[in-house]
């Protein structure tokens, strides 16, 4: 077997020694577009790869022409930065050329790789189980207890279930926690707090190191077959499954599988559904990808590893449920608050603690620590998911934190307008007792 292996990294190696990676960048041919042209030798996860690199630098991707018949693959992908602008900064085209390059030069199987970073500064630990009102809150609050200082987090929900990748530090030292007996430790509370009293899926492990954050959770809930629809899904907003956005059909004169989606546009969409069609053994030879309005298209013609078009009505359906569920599970649902202040050691648990007091239940959740700041994304819902939240519960929420350090986000991600704050009445929110608080916290602070 390993010689198998071998013989074939060998044969990457050689067709990319004949044929080095070519990554153009091409701003005279569109007028609304920077044209980024990837020609490579082809491999299982080569597409992923480099929409991975897109994803990571902020671009997106408004269209899309994926041709990877044979043993090279040919992509041209139309982006734009975050501002709907095109690419001109000449550091960002290089930056982003050196790592298109590297990628489709890889020699390491994506298996073994799985866009593991060579950042060691930290202890990640992953977290999967049932979701329940709290139960970020009960996390954080453990690892504070625990002494440790929780530096970035990201946080996914769906179908009643959790999974979250955190990266934490010593709170003395600021190195990465590698004691055997604290990890056991560690391990065993966040594991009892998962489990709860219903739950006995709970899992928890834990590495030194970096991981690409999104692709792991994909493959976490994945793993966790998040796709299946359980019995309580319904109390925890899983929505309505009839109105499919996937469609599966054969392409019997070509020998391929067809998949169609066609959903609401968001940001990294391809990247979830390309991770769902590699995760699953499936390799695209074509497509094209379509993103220009608030609708977005996908093609793909896709076979197996054995170059076997999808055969079997069961499995066309398993691929429907979980192209499915990964377009959901980064479907924001909730309002959008973000926090920004002074980092310190045992503020998500605080923050994650007044929102459980009020009565809010947290569906997604992207924290970072930029220099000293504290950078933080929550999405909220009520504690039953159902309903939007009463903006009464956002006004007490930020009295007790501060408006000046948690901001209300619309669903495009701009401040609330004057007239919304007026609704919330957002008026003097520092009262006596807030201002207590906010001064023993540390909190009065605001990042502008």
């Amino acid at each position: 077997m390993m010689g198998g292996v071998d013989a074939e990294e060998e044969y990457e190696k050689f067709l990319i020694g004949m044929n080095p990676p070519r990554v153009t960048v091409d701003n005279s041919t569109s007028s609304e577009a920077t044209l980024v042209k990837v020609d490579s030798a082809n491999k299982h996860g080569s597409l992923l790869e480099v929409v991975q690199v897109f994803t990571d630098f902020n671009i997106t991707i408004k269209r899309a022409y994926i041709s990877s018949d044979g043993s090279w693959f040919m992509d041209v992908f139309h982006v734009v930065d975050q501002d709907g602008n095109k690419l001109y900064d000449e550091e960002v085209i290089d930056r982003i050329q050196q790592s298109l390059a590297a990628r489709a030069s890889s020699f390491r199987s994506l298996k073994r790789s799985v866009g593991v970073q060579s950042a060691s500064n930290h202890t990640s630990i992953e977290l999967i189980g049932r979701d329940r009102p709290g139960l970020l809150s009960e996390i954080f609050a453990v690892l504070t207890d625990l002494k440790c200082n929780i530096v970035a987090s990201e946080v996914w929900t769906h179908n009643s279930r959790m999974a979250s990748v955190v990266y934490i530090t010593d709170e003395s030292t600021g190195a990465p926690i590698d004691n055997p007996d604290r990890l056991s430790t560690i391990k065993r509370l966040l594991r009892y707090v998962l489990k709860g009293n219903r739950d006995r899926s709970g899992k928890t492990s834990i590495t030194v190191g970096m991981t690409h954050t999104q692709r792991r959770l994909h493959q976490m809930m994945y793993a966790d077959r998040d796709y299946n629809r359980s019995d309580d899904e319904e109390e925890f907003g899983g929505g309505d499954r009839s109105s499919s956005c996937v469609t599966v059909e054969n392409c019997v004169e070509k020998e391929y599988t067809v998949v169609y989606v066609r959903c609401k546009d968001r940001p990294k969409l391809l990247f979830d559904t390309v991770c769902t069609l590699t995760d699953m053994q499936y390799v695209v030879f074509h497509g094209t990808v379509i993103s220009e309005g608030p609708e977005a298209y996908q093609e793909y013609y896709i076979r197996d590893m054995e170059g076997r078009a999808v055969s079997s009505e069961r499995d066309k359906q398993r691929l429907t449920d979980c192209l499915e569920a990964a377009i959901r599970r980064r479907a924001t649902e909730g309002l959008r608050l973000e926090l920004c202040m002074e980092d310190r050691v045992g503020l998500l648990s605080d923050v994650t603690r007044i929102f459980r007091e009020h009565g809010l239940s947290v569906t997604q959740a992207e924290v970072s620590t930029r220099g000293s700041q504290a950078v933080n994304v929550f999405y909220v819902t009520n504690a039953s998911g159902s309903n939007p939240v009463e903006p009464r519960t956002i006004e007490a929420v930020r009295t007790e934190i501060g408006d000046t350090v948690l901001r209300v986000k619309d669903e495009f991600g701009s401040n609330s307008s004057s007239q919304d704050e007026g609704r919330f009445s957002f008026g003097n929110l520092f009262r006596s007792r807030s201002e207590k608080f906010l001064s023993n916290l540390g909190l009065i602070r605001s990042c502008s």
